[in-house]
């Protein structure tokens, strides 16, 4: 399905900026950099894998050959990459939440911006503007950020572990073994892969809906066919 690999969605949206207003957009970009706490919000969200902004100048795209055609565009382009947990909505929600005024910075010079509050209209943007992931590979598929940090912490408890017990008898051993899984069972756990979402929740809604009237179409088909 696009946009989803396991647990993992990636999101890539791309807007339209008034190129007069694009080198503004750079050293907010900048500035934020700078100041660490204007993405705090974001940082504390453990359902993201990573977010990246990108601006691209409207005569910045790659002429790859003489025989491309020059490209004449209006406008340069901010690109939005992001991978995350979840579903679209939640996702969408969680980083309006986050940093509301961090978003209309950064997208406060796009065309059509509508702002990050109301979330209805900000969703529309965002809809508008997303294009399809055709191919997206994930290493860990079954894993959430979440996941891959717990990973670490096993693994760096783990080598601890082996280190401080190779030459400790056998009670011991089994002393600091049961301190180990006590200190580590909030990291330790199966992984199991999610339901499968879509680009919004009404897509989901839709396709239950679909299912259950194919259900339902069944059922009638059985039931007529046992009266005869």
């Amino acid at each position: 399905m696009f946009n989803i690999a396991g647990k993992a969605y990636a999101m890539n949206v791309i807007t339209p900026v008034r190129p007069h207003l694009a080198w503004f957009n750079k050293l907010i970009f900048k500035a934020a950099l700078l100041i660490p706490s204007t993405l705090k919000g974001l940082i504390t969200l453990s359902l993201i894998h990573y977010a990246r902004w990108v601006i691209i100048g409207r005569d910045q795209f790659p002429h790859l050959s003489p025989e491309q055609p020059r490209e004449r565009l209006q406008y340069s382009y901010m690109l939005f990459f992001s991978n995350f947990n979840g579903s679209w909505d939640q996702y969408v929600d969680s980083f309006t939440f986050a940093i509301p005024g961090g978003l209309d910075i950064f997208w406060k010079w796009d065309v059509r911006y509508p702002k990050s509050v109301p979330l209805t209209p900000f969703h529309h943007y965002i809809r508008y503007n997303q294009i399809e992931t055709q191919h997206y590979y994930s290493a860990y598929p079954l894993a959430s950020s979440n996941d891959v940090k717990s990973a670490r912490s096993v693994k760096g408890a783990l080598l601890a572990f082996d280190k401080t017990t190779e030459k400790a008898t056998d009670a011991e051993f089994l002393k600091r073994y049961n301190a180990l899984l006590r200190g580590l069972q909030h990291d330790l756990g199966d992984m199991y892969p999610t339901p499968i979402v879509s680009l919004a929740a009404y897509d989901i809604e839709r396709r239950n809906k679909w299912h259950q009237s194919q259900a339902q179409r069944l059922q009638a088909t059985n039931a007529a066919g046992g009266k005869r």
